[in-house]
Order: structure tokens, then sequence, then C-alpha cells
């Protein structure tokens, strides 16, 4: 395993070293589980005291604690200590072992051109005309369909299914288990449907269903992802009916995630686990949906929205709202609707007790 000296860390992080910058650390832990050759990650006054419970020689702390006091012989002081520890975890990940070049079980279509340094692990399967891009890490059980392209710098992991013709720009992560670029879930009937009539009328439908079954409509857009994105494990995202799927730079998406046919997501968004899109969905940048948070079809969110876990989104949000609840409505509003809702019981009695008195009225004269 590499070992790295406490000055240079705290180089690579525009960090301040203390003490003894040339000790030798070759990984990352808990303050009360590290060992000596550890570099703890003490950031906040509460995980000081898991310092003495451990082994660790140096920490990353933050600003204002004091290093000698902790008993250590080495400290990295980050200004952002969480973002520090990014850089931190960065450099000691040495990521999957995917042998370089590529496994003699890979079955590799004559047409695919698999770009400089890539690394293809076994039991791969890239159809024809796929162009892989360089320093590509491809892990096993890894399926490329015709067609499709992956920038440089790729990392895909275990039994991620890639369908045809995607395009996927430099820099991408793929978490075990996520499908790209699937088929839309769309079906119609010959006649108008129970769904059609519901949706029209509010829910007020005067015809009882007919006999008829669902007809299909063929994806024949695909999916199109920017630089620097990641998808979670068993995150699933469709191709587009007739346009394209996009997903924009920087985006981030967690496990769990489905993303309907024909979503336009923005750049720098950060779309947490379970939440589901239905199509045809617009959202702007650096939006931020919690878990389980669930976004209607055919709706507009705005820029820099943030949306509270469980939320969910039936119409337009506009750029730079807060939102919480189901429905979805600003956070102060759901807010006092919470404790209007937890007051509920003591109102009804109270007017329970009104309704009695009106109902026996004092008959002294």
């Amino acid at each position: 395993m590499a070992a790295y000296t406490i000055k240079d860390i705290a180089a690579a992080l525009g960090a301040e070293a203390l003490g003894a910058a040339d000790l030798l650390v070759s990984g990352v832990a808990e303050p009360a589980s590290a060992g000596p050759k550890d570099l703890a990650l003490a950031m906040k006054p509460e995980f000081a005291d898991g310092l003495k419970q451990g082994q660790a020689r140096a920490a990353v702390i933050g600003a204002g604690m004091d290093w000698q006091a902790l008993g250590l012989e080495a400290a990295i002081i980050a200004p952002r200590p969480r973002y520090a520890m990014a850089g931190v975890t960065a450099a000691m990940d040495a990521g999957p072992v995917i042998a370089p070049g590529i496994h003699p079980s890979a079955v590799i279509d004559e047409t695919a051109r698999i770009g400089a340094g890539a690394a293809i692990g076994p039991f791969v399967v890239i159809g024809p005309d796929v162009r892989i891009g360089e320093n590509a890490r491809i892990a096993s059980h890894v399926s490329i369909g015709a067609g499709a392209v992956i920038g440089d710098d790729a990392l895909i992991h275990e039994g991620v299914r890639i369908c045809h013709h995607v395009q996927i720009g430099d820099w991408f992560i793929a978490q075990p288990g996520a499908v790209l670029g699937g088929d839309g879930f769309s079906f119609v009937t010959p006649e108008t449907s129970m769904v059609e009539q519901a949706r029209a009328t509010l829910g007020k439908a005067e015809n009882a269903a007919t006999d008829q079954s669902w007809t299909r409509i063929h994806s024949l857009g695909s999916l199109v992802i920017g630089h620097d994105v990641e998808v979670g494990s068993n995150a699933a995202i469709d191709r587009g009916t007739i346009a394209n799927t996009v997903i924009g730079d920087g985006t981030k998406i967690d496990n769990l995630v489905h993303i309907g046919h024909n979503c336009v997501i923005g750049k720098d968004c950060l779309i947490c686990g379970q939440t589901g899109f239905a199509g045809s969905v617009q959202m702007g940048d650096r939006v931020v949906l919690g878990g389980k948070c669930g976004v209607n079809d055919n709706i507009v969110i705005g820029s820099d929205v943030v949306a509270a876990g469980s939320s969910k989104l039936f119409t337009n949000v506009p750029s730079g709202r807060m939102v919480m609840g189901h429905p979805a409505v600003k956070m102060d509003t759901h807010v006092e609707m919470y404790k209007a809702l937890r007051r509920l019981p003591r109102t009804t009695r109270a007017v329970t007790e009104l309704q009695k008195a009106l109902s026996k009225p004092d008959d002294r004269p």
C-alpha cells in the first residue's frame, strides 16, 4: 500500500501541516480505530476524545483545535475540513483492482475502438462501433451496446449495463448494477384510456373502461451524459422517446434512482437515493433532491432548488426555492402546516366542546 507524507497530503489539499511533516501514513481511519500508520479524521472537537482511544500519530483537525494537546505528532489543519476529507479519501483510494490491458475472456467486437491505457476486466462484452476513451477502467461483467461512446478516464464497476448508442463524457463513474439507456416506459391505448380521462377531468371519468390493450411506444432517442458524472448502484436512466434524455456535467446520482425518458437534468445536480422522475422533466443546474423524492412528469424545476427528503413535486418549482412535503410547498409553509397538523387534535376537542355548548344553551332567563 502506498504511503504519503503529511506535508505532501497537506500540499495537495492546500492546507497547513504542523509538527512532524515527514511522517508517513498509508491509510485513513476514524479516530478511535486509527492505527499508528493511519491518518485520523478528527475534524471537529467532538471527535477529539476518539484520539485517546486510537493510536493515530497524525490527524486532520479543524481550525482552533490544539494538535499537541491531543497527543499528536503531526496534524493537518484545513479551513474546510469536510472538503479536505474529499481530497484525503481521493488520494488514499486505490480503486478496484483491474489488471491493465484486456482480459482474455472479454468479448470485444472487431469494430470497437479502445483507447490507450484502458483496462478491461473478465467477461466484459463490448458491441460493434463502440468507442472507449483513454485510461478507462471497466470491471467484470459489464456490457456496452452497439455504437456507445464513453470518454476518457471512466471507471465502470461490475455488472453495469450501457445500452446502444448511449453517449458518455470524460471522468464518468458508474457503480455496480447501473443500467443506462434502457427503453422508456411509454404505452398508449387505441382509444382514450381511463388514465387520460382521469387526468383531463381531475378524476371524474364519465365512461367505464373499454376492453383494450396497451401499445408500446418505442424509444428512438438516446441517453447523453456529460463530463464528471457519477451514477450509483442499481440506478436506471431511460433513453428518450424521440429526443434524448440528458444528464448535465458534474451531476451525481445516488443508488436506486430512476430517471424516466426525455428528462433533461442540468449541471452539478445532486439526486439522492430512491428518487424517481417520471418522463419529460426539465430540471435546472445545482438542484439537490433528498432521498425518496418523487417528481411528476412534464414539470419544470428551476436552478438552485433544494427539496427535502420524501418531497413530492407535482407542479413547477421556481429557481432558488426550498421545498418540502407531500405535495411539496415552500419549507417555511410546510413547517407551519406541520405545526397546525400537530395542533389538530386539540383544536378538534375545542370545537367539539363548543358544539356541545351551543347545542345545549343555558335556559336561564
